[in-house]
């Protein structure tokens, strides 16, 4: 395997263009693990009853080349380079960082991927609870811009073109990015079917899928597709038309 053989070859190069490479420098020259040696230690290192438990000392490491990676796989995915082509020694090449660096704070590909996708994903804005209309409008807008924000779109495109292929990860990311929005959602419909506003006789995944879906659609399956001002308005007054009580 490609990783594995990234893994095997991995060392540290303290060097790198601009800033990425200062990071990686002082990342290389005392990163190290500050491990305590179990309940109990305390900065004398008495432990538990045996005592003599060992503290390692060390910096911690720098919350910096962790942001230097993250910033180079969504400079790589924005330059359309695939799931399959990120190599941990591609990722490690462009942010000017040794692979052993990249090795210390993921165990391979995937879980790096996974924080990649977790620094893009903004909680959805809390409902005002005025009324289910704006709080709908709310939630799509708030999807609405982060469509227009071409790295995330980008993120989300590959992520749905080729995660499918890979269950694990599939299922991964929609707990990383899906399932929140989604549950959200669904919380301002639920509380439509109580005041009113919402058919209560209609699948609640089904509505959450005629609302999002138009969104959704155009984000990640047209990308030249434009999200113009007002259009978080116009979808759910068509859906809310259709999904309010009969009289």
């Amino acid at each position: 395997m490609r990783e594995a053989a990234d893994r095997a070859g991995g060392t540290d190069r303290a060097g790198g263009a601009g800033g990425a490479g200062g990071a990686a420098g002082a990342d290389g020259a005392g990163d190290r693990d500050v491990t305590g040696g179990g309940p109990g230690n305390g900065s004398g290192g008495g432990g538990g009853p045996g005592g003599g438990a060992e503290v390692r000392r060390g910096r911690p490491r720098d919350a910096s080349v962790e942001r230097t990676v993250v910033e180079a796989v969504l400079r790589l995915i924005e330059e359309g380079v695939s799931v399959d082509g990120l190599s941990i020694e591609r990722i490690a090449r462009t942010a000017g960082v040794g692979k052993a660096t990249i090795y210390r704070r993921w165990s391979g590909r995937d879980p790096l991927l996974l924080d990649v996708m977790r620094s893009l994903d903004d909680p959805p804005p809390p409902p005002a609870g005025h009324s289910v209309r704006d709080d709908l409008v709310a939630l799509l807008e708030f999807i609405r811009r982060r469509g227009l924000a071409k790295r995330g779109s980008a993120v989300m495109r590959t992520a749905a073109a080729q995660f499918q292929s890979r269950p694990d990860l599939w299922d991964q990311y929609h707990e990383v990015m899906v399932r929140n929005r989604r549950e959200a959602l669904q919380r301002i419909l639920r509380r439509g079917t109580e005041t009113g506003e919402v058919r209560s006789d209609l699948d609640l995944d089904l509505l959450t899928d005629l609302f999002a879906g138009p969104m959704l659609s155009r984000t990640m399956l047209h990308r030249w597709t434009p999200l113009e001002e007002g259009l978080s308005e116009r979808i759910v007054d068509t859906v809310l038309e259709g999904v309010r009580p009969r009289e």
